[in-house]
């Protein structure tokens, strides 16, 4: 993973649900940068669950949420507005995973890989 923005170094981190019940090991992160000031995250994870094996996935996130340009792309962002960033990249990300067998909108953010 390219050593990017802050905010794409802290969105890339790897991490553990506040449960403990499901792992995010994040093996590449990629921000497109769109014209109209939105975002698309691309992330390939290696999700893994207790009990099972590992999988893994490429989760799209389409990041509409203009208020939010400035720490995406600053190269030092207001810590605070950081910090609200990454909670809520990873709710959505959290959400697509507790969704994504019942809601045909969840299932077309992810794919799984071989």
């Amino acid at each position: 993973m390219a050593a990017g923005t802050p905010a794409e170094r802290a969105l890339g981190r790897s991490y553990t649900t506040g449960g403990g019940a499901v792992r995010f090991d994040v093996d590449d992160l990629t921000v497109d940068h769109r014209p109209d000031r939105t975002a698309v995250l691309t992330y390939r994870l290696t999700v893994t669950r207790a009990s099972r094996p590992p999988v893994r996935w490429v989760f799209t996130l389409h990041w509409d949420d203009k208020s939010f340009t400035d720490v995406l792309t600053s190269a030092a962002p207001d810590p605070e507005r950081l910090g609200q960033l990454v909670h809520l990249v990873r709710s959505l990300l959290e959400e697509w995973w507790d969704t994504k067998g019942g809601n045909r909108a969840s299932a077309r953010m992810g794919r799984r890989l071989p």
